[in-house]
């Protein structure tokens, strides 16, 4: 299944972006949505997700107050709105479908989008 993943860019520190990722309606109601983060020579980990519900979130603390997950159901896309960036937010973005919330765990992910590169700079 195709999930296409947008909104990546280069950005200053404390710059905003926001990513995307659309999926089939027939995927994307069926699961929890999140995202995950990959820096080079470190592992996938795991940033946010929602619920079907889109009032159920949980983030990892590093990016908790700056970075909102959101759902819109009727556009079967997911976004992250990513705020007040730092250079340690530099990554390559996965958009993430889980059958369990909230998963934090990547090998339990149940298919991953492609991912889209974020940089910030100092």
């Amino acid at each position: 299944v195709q999930l296409q993943a947008s909104g990546g860019g280069l950005v200053q520190a404390g710059g905003s972006l926001r990513l995307a990722c659309a999926a089939p309606d027939h995927v994307f109601r069926r699961y929890a949505w999140g995202w995950f983060r990959q820096a080079p020579g470190k592992e996938r980990e795991f940033v946010a997700t929602v619920d079907w519900n889109p009032s159920n979130t949980f983030y990892t603390d590093s990016v908790k107050g700056r970075f909102t997950i959101s759902r819109d159901n009727a556009k079967n896309t997911v976004y992250l709105q990513m705020n007040s960036l730092k250079p340690e937010d530099t990554a390559v973005y996965y958009c993430a479908a889980s059958n369990s919330y909230p998963n934090t765990d990547a090998d339990r992910v149940g298919g991953w989008g492609q991912g889209t590169q974020v940089t910030v700079s100092s």
